[in-house]
């Protein structure tokens, strides 16, 4: 097997597909652009939905990349060997072209003939099929001819179908898994022996499910894999535990450094502080402008932070030295010649670290002396309170629980952790709603206020200053929210100005175009863009009528009369240099 000292899967992986005819297409940002969704990306193929739905993409149809992925649903697990926030996901897709035959040879040849894993510590599943869907015999026979014994391949049903939500485009996809151990290799695989770890997933997207639970044929199929590249390098340099493979190795050993402790005896410490930095670094870099605070990105962002600070003071390490920025450099030099905000953001994302870190100092301070006065007028430590000081200060449980140990007063747990847990399911339900998973956020209405925020992105250069850009959106079936750079905070001269001269555009019935162009040519052509890094060397512009030409992936209505009346709701402060407007598009 292949060793990942210097040579690193990414590079590996692009390579491989690209001699297979496959075109690389960049990263995108962590935060998602004009996707109401999710806050952030969470898979390689989060981005491509539009062309998995049957969007031409410019590149064409055999994509690959390394995709930027940030997942919170598991924060709490972050310590243990195999958990990380943010993490990189290699991808291949094809959109209508090849399918099972290609995907699953090449998926082998891969891991066979580059990574030189010996066969016999393969397995996969394939779909058993239910009552709508036949069993994925396709896929089986494919694995067989290639060698995969019959008793190595499972079928199962629970874990082998996809689907976004309820409905849409969905169907089987193969796993492949990798037996992970120094043990006699079993003849018969079994998905649940935990020896046998999950290393890359093939999805093949054939059927169309409708409201009625009917399932047809999709005349366009897709492939969509993915393999995450943390995991897969662990699993292939021998290691149980992922913070011990290449990719954490010097930050580990610098966390080591700086706390003057080994990494034995101090994982969970070193290995949150390791998780949280990297991630914390990728989004204060990222070209949206991520600044933490208590909403949305900047409250995942805040508590990445606190909780980095909470654990480097477990490892007795002194906050008030550039610890932080230690740390970062590390890991911008390791990723900034695949990442270029890194190199665009660096000093942002040192400012960024060191102001969370200060004003978290003082919030610590202010917990300590909430916490003294609790044990003024209690003997114990209730539920009620465990959680405000949690809450509102920041405590994790266990400091509470730390501090009251040397106090000698109890503290009732088991209450905390039900409030706990009532705040996370409270905390789902809220995100579930703002936040609507699979396809849900290119609704109509959706549509309207995407192509909204051009207009108003066209009106404010207009208005307030040919200087401002956007910096940032967020799009719900309720409202729209629109950031951009702006030194002063709006007038109600200029936010009538600018709410009118949108209504004027609305009102004119402005055809809304699209074409594909080499992206110099549409920067030359005037088309603004947010992120140009981000997008590839063949772009998608859109134009409103002679007002706005934005460089975008849709979706946009095809006139401006469609849109309805456009009300400013709010205008205020996002961070530093940035603006932010909410507005509603109202039935004339």
């Amino acid at each position: 097997m292949k060793s990942f000292g210097k040579s690193n899967l990414k590079d590996l992986y692009i390579n491989f597909f690209v001699s297979k005819d496959h075109k690389q297409i960049p990263s995108a940002p962590l935060v998602p652009e004009n996707d109401p969704s999710v806050l952030f990306n969470t898979a390689g193929m989060q981005p491509l939905i539009p062309y998995l739905m049957g969007q031409a993409h410019p590149y064409g149809k055999r994509l690959c990349n390394y995709q930027k992925c940030l997942r919170t649903t598991d924060l709490d697990e972050v310590g243990d060997t195999t958990h990380h926030t943010f993490f990189e996901m290699l991808g291949n897709w094809s959109l209508g072209d090849y399918f099972k035959d290609d995907s699953i040879a090449w998926s082998f040849e891969f891991l066979t003939k580059v990574l030189e894993i010996p066969v016999e510590k393969l397995a996969v599943t394939v779909y058993t099929g239910s009552e709508n869907i036949p069993f994925d015999q396709e896929s089986y026979d494919k694995w067989l001819s290639l060698g995969i014994p019959k008793e190595r391949i499972a079928k199962t049903e629970k874990d082998n179908f996809w689907i976004a939500g309820e409905t849409g485009p969905c169907g089987p996809d193969t796993e492949i898994f990798y037996f992970r151990s120094d043990e006699e290799i079993p003849l018969v695989f079994d998905p649940e022996d935990n020896r046998w770890v999950e290393i890359w997933n093939n999805v093949f997207m054939q059927y169309y499910k409708d409201e009625t639970g009917k399932v047809t044929d999709l005349p366009k199929k897709n492939v969509d894999t993915g393999m995450g590249v943390e995991r897969t390098t662990a699993i292939l340099e021998g290691l149980n535990d992922n913070y011990t493979s290449s990719i954490w190795k010097d930050v580990i050993d610098k966390i080591s450094e700086i706390a003057h402790l080994p990494y034995e005896g101090n994982e969970k410490s070193m290995r949150i502080i390791a998780d949280h930095m990297r991630t914390a670094v990728f989004l204060s870099a990222d070209y949206a402008g991520i600044k933490p605070s208590n909403t949305d990105q900047g409250y995942i962002l805040r508590r990445l932070i606190r909780r980095a600070i909470r654990h480097a003071k477990n490892l007795n390490i002194d906050i008030n030295s550039d610890w932080e920025e230690q740390i970062a450099r590390i890991i911008i030099r390791k990723y900034e010649e695949y990442y270029q905000e890194l190199k665009d953001n660096e000093q942002v994302v040192y400012e960024v670290l060191k102001n969370e870190k200060i004003k978290f100092n003082r919030t610590l301070e202010k917990g300590l002396k909430e916490f003294e006065k609790v044990l003024k007028n209690k003997n114990s430590i209730d539920d009620i309170t465990a959680f405000h000081l949690y809450d509102t200060f920041g405590f994790p449980i266990e400091l509470t629980m730390e501090l009251a140990k040397e106090k000698n007063v109890s503290v009732d747990l088991e209450g905390f952790k039900k409030r706990f847990k009532e705040h996370q399911e409270l905390s789902r339900t809220a995100s579930s709603g703002k936040f609507k998973g699979g396809l849900a956020g290119n609704g109509v209405i959706e549509t309207k206020y995407h192509t909204a925020t051009h207009l108003l992105n066209a009106a404010l250069k207009v208005i307030v200053s040919r200087d401002v850009h956007q910096k940032g959106s967020n799009i719900t079936s309720e409202r729209m929210r629109f950031d951009f750079s702006c030194d002063h905070k709006l007038t109600d001269e200029e936010l009538r100005k600018t709410e009118d001269l949108v209504n004027e555009w609305i009102k004119e019935g402005l055809d809304v175009t699209v074409e594909e162009m080499n992206k110099k040519d549409a920067l030359n052509s005037g088309a603004e863009c947010m992120f140009i890094e981000k997008y590839p060397d063949i772009v998608t512009v859109y134009s409103i009528g002679n007002v706005s030409k934005e460089l975008c992936g849709g979706p946009h209505v095809e006139n401006t009369k469609e849109l309805g009346h456009f009300k400013i709701i709010k205008e205020e402060s996002s961070s530093a240099g940035v603006r932010r407007i909410k507005a509603v598009l109202q039935d004339d």
